[in-house]
C-alpha cells in the first residue's frame, strides 16, 4: 500500500491566476502528481465545470481515484502527457479546453519514497522510472551503456562538466560490482568529482540527467508542446512549470515561436512570410517568492510560464 507523503503544490496561486479559472470551464492537469493543483482547481469549479487529469505514475492515478474519484466533475487517465491530444479527443474535448497545466517536476512522494530510486538522500533500488512498469530502470541502463553513451547523457541532460570522469568511474566500478542502488551511484559520483559546488550534492546533476533520459522527459515535452494549441479553446490558457534550464528553454522558445513565427537568419534577401500568431505570452516568467521558498525549498528552481491561445 502506498504511503502518503506531504506534497506542496508549487506556485499554486500563480497557476490558478494564470489559468484564469471560471466555474463552468474545462481544465486539464497533465501532471496530477498528488493533486495539489488539481484539488485547488476543483474548489473553484462549479457543478458544470470539468477537470481531466493525467499521470504516468500508477501511484498518482491510485491517489486521484481514492481522493477525487467520487467527484462527477473529475476524471483521471493513466498515461504520459505526450498522449494529451489522443486523450482529449477521446473525450470530445479537443479545442474546448479552457486551461491546461503541466508541472514538469518530480513530485515529493516520488522523491521521498526511497523505493522509487529518484533520490540520493536515502538508499533504495536504482530505478527512477515515473512508471515502474514501463521501460528499463536506471540500473538496467547503467549496466549496459558504454562510457560514451553515459558521458553524453550526463553532459546533455545534466550539464555536468565532469561527465567523462563520472562515466569512466561508473564503467570501471561496475566490472567489480553491479550498480543497483542509489547510494552506490551517489558514492561513485562523489568519488569521481574533483570539485564540489557549494550547497549542492555532487550527484545532483547525474541523478537529474539519468532521470530525464530514462523517462524521455525532453522528448515527451517536445511532443506535448506540438499538441497544446489544438487542445486549447480560443483564449484558453497554458501554464507550464519547469524545474531546469533545458525544459524552460524549450517552453520559452515554443511560446515565442508560436507568437512571433520562426526566426529568419539576418541578411537574407527575402521578406518574412506573414505569420498569424496562435499563442501569446501572458506576463513574464514567474518564480517562487521568499515566503514560498521558506515553506517549500524544493520550489527554488521552479519557473512558471503562461500563454493564451489567440486563434
Amino acid at each position: 500500500m502506498e504511503t502518503e507523503y506531504t506534497h506542496r503544490p508549487v506556485l499554486l496561486e500563480e497557476v490558478l491566476e494564470g489559468l484564469r479559472i471560471h466555474a463552468g470551464g474545462v481544465y486539464v492537469d497533465g501532471t496530477f502528481g498528488r493533486g495539489g493543483h488539481a484539488g485547488a482547481i476543483l474548489q473553484r469549479l462549479g457543478p458544470e465545470g470539468r477537470l481531466l487529469a493525467m499521470d504516468r505514475d500508477p501511484e498518482a492515478v491510485e491517489s486521484a481515484e481514492r481522493n477525487y474519484g467520487s467527484d462527477p466533475r473529475f476524471a483521471i487517465e493513466h498515461g504520459t502527457f505526450a498522449m494529451l491530444g489522443q486523450v482529449v479527443a477521446g473525450r470530445q474535448l479537443a479545442g474546448r479546453v479552457d486551461g491546461l497545466l503541466l508541472d514538469l517536476g518530480v513530485s515529493s512522494p516520488q522523491l521521498d519514497d526511497a523505493a522509487r530510486g529518484f533520490s540520493f538522500l536515502d538508499d533504495g533500488p536504482l530505478d527512477m522510472r515515473m512508471d515502474p512498469g514501463a521501460g528499463e530502470s536506471a540500473a538496467q541502463w547503467l549496466a549496459g551503456a558504454d562510457e560514451q553513451a553515459i558521458t553524453a547523457v550526463l553532459r546533455d541532460y545534466g550539464e555536468e562538466r565532469f561527465a567523462r570522469r563520472i562515466a569512466r568511474k561508473i564503467v570501471t566500478s561496475r566490472k567489480e560490482q553491479g550498480i543497483r542502488t542509489t547510494r552506490q551511484l551517489a558514492e561513485l559520483v562523489a568519488a569521481a568529482v574533483p570539485v564540489r559546488e557549494r550547497n549542492k550534492h555532487p550527484a545532483t546533476r547525474t541523478f537529474q540527467a539519468i532521470r530525464i533520459f530514462i523517462n524521455r522527459e525532453l522528448e515527451e515535452l517536445e511532443s506535448v508542446l506540438g499538441q497544446v494549441v489544438d487542445v486549447l479553446a480560443v483564449h484558453g490558457r497554458l501554464a507550464i512549470i519547469s524545474f531546469h534550464s533545458l525544459e524552460d528553454r524549450m517552453v520559452k522558445r515554443f511560446i515565442r515561436r508560436e507568437y512571433q513565427g520562426e526566426p529568419l537568419p539576418p541578411g537574407l534577401p527575402v521578406a518574412a512570410p506573414m505569420h498569424r500568431p496562435r499563442l501569446r505570452p501572458v506576463g513574464k516568467a514567474i518564480r517562487p517568492g521568499r515566503e514560498e521558498l521558506e515553506c517549500n525549498p524544493r520550489a527554488r528552481s521552479a519557473v512558471l510560464r503562461v500563454a493564451e491561445r489567440l486563434q
